[in-house]
């Protein structure tokens, strides 16, 4: 049996997919990834085969990808590239779940659905759902009349937009391959009957009739890494420092060095520690005192539970995994679902939404003053006991049963 798992975004996209990909190892399936290349070190780490799809992710991100300027060629390319990763490895597969990029989720689809291979899409976020009890972000370029607060009209208007948007490539690959045009683009990729692979406490899902939402909790991998020696002996050296990292976040608005230099004097101001996570915001170092150091790629399963709150850009996996550490946040959104964990966050009392993507010295360190509250870090450590640790099972043994089910059908 095997389940093609496919997704097009940063490590934030990529992450939660070897977690299932794992357990469904596990339990007997033959897993195949399709995702970016810049992930083929990860998955070939944890023994999962990577077929790659598209261009290096980061390469997109930082405009390295000669030609490519306008929305509607990035989205046709992708729709196609995803297209192919997948039929080339899902025939007489068993299952195709998908996530990350809407176009290279359209790609997905379309080959699962030439294939007549079941299908289903995958939300790390309550907050891309249609759902009454919600409003939709709103994506760049749409422009929504002031007049219009109803739920279900705001999502309307989202639908409309994304036909808009990507509507005329999807339609015209799907021509190309024999398929179908389909007016209901947003509905044809999300589907009436979506994986929501968050927590039930951090991101909860009121039931909607429009949709058969099964939320499993997080997809989380164990994370067996030691911390690097360097990093123990500074953590064991002094107090808990505080934790600032944007992980695969272009910061907006400011310098890589104006943003190193607020974060690490917000810190400071607090009377804290720093630990810098260098990420794709090249955060750095701005002086030679020894009570900042910086870290790459470590593991934040071991790290969190070490450290006195954690700054970062509000990914649905990083929130996750600090809130199970049970390790005070502060969310400086930049983009997608990052408000929506931002506001999570708050809600909860266990950290606090940044306001604005840029943050400076002053305005990190009032929402630092709230994080590292006494009131805070007790109440993270009480919502650290809720946070679930099994969503891949979940996840897992839900689709095998509904794999199981479609093949008693045929």
């Amino acid at each position: 049996m095997r389940v093609v798992l496919v997704t097009y975004g940063s490590r934030g996209d990529v992450e939660p997919m070897t977690g299932l990909a794992l357990r469904l190892q596990a339990l007997g399936a033959e897993v195949r990834v399709c995702a970016p290349p810049d992930f083929a070190e990860l998955l070939d780490g944890i023994g999962v085969p990577l077929t790659p799809l598209g261009w290096p992710i980061r390469a997109l991100a930082t405009g390295a990808v000669p030609g490519k300027t306008s929305l509607s060629d990035i989205a046709a390319d992708l729709i196609a590239m995803a297209y192919e990763a997948v039929a080339g490895v899902a025939e007489g597969g068993a299952a195709v779940v998908a996530t990350g990029s809407f176009p290279a989720v359209a790609g997905a689809r379309a080959a699962a659905e030439k294939l007549g291979v079941p299908y289903v899409f995958t939300s790390f976020s309550p907050s891309y759902l249609p759902s009454p009890h919600q409003r939709p972000r709103p994506w760049p370029g749409q422009e929504v009349p002031a007049e219009v607060s109803d739920n279900r009209a705001l999502w309307d208007l989202h639908a409309e937009h994304m036909k808009a948007l990507f509507g005329e490539v999807i339609n015209t690959h799907r021509s190309s391959i024999g398929l179908p045009p389909v007016d209901g683009i947003r509905d044809l990729v999300f589907t009436d009957h979506p994986f929501l692979a968050a927590d039930p406490v951090l991101g909860p899902w009121q039931e909607t009739p429009d949709l058969d939402v099964v939320q499993t909790g997080a997809w989380m991998r164990p994370d067996e890494r030691p911390l690097p020696a360097d990093l123990a002996a500074f953590l064991a050296a002094g107090a808990e420092p505080v934790y600032v990292g944007f992980g695969s976040m272009l910061m907006r608005g400011a310098s890589a060095q104006e943003v190193s230099q607020a974060v690490i004097q917000a810190v400071r101001t607090q009377g804290r520690r720093v630990l810098i996570g260098s990420g794709w915001a090249d955060l750095a170092l701005i002086d030679e005192r020894d009570d900042c150091f910086v870290v790459g790629d470590v593991n934040h399963q071991a790290l969190f539970g070490r450290v006195a709150a954690v700054v970062h850009h509000g990914g649905a996996g990083t929130t996750a995994t600090a809130a199970r550490a049970g390790a005070p946040q502060v969310i400086v959104p930049q983009v997608a679902d990052q408000p929506y964990w931002a506001g999570r966050v708050t809600e909860l009392g266990i950290g606090t939404g940044h306001d604005g993507p840029t943050p400076t010295a002053e305005s990190l360190s009032a929402a630092l003053k709230i994080a590292l509250a006494p009131e805070t870090g007790a109440r993270a450590a009480v919502v650290a006991e809720t946070v679930r640790t099994d969503g891949a099972e979940l996840a897992a043994r839900h689709l095998l049963d509904m794999i199981s089910r479609v093949g008693s059908a045929r």
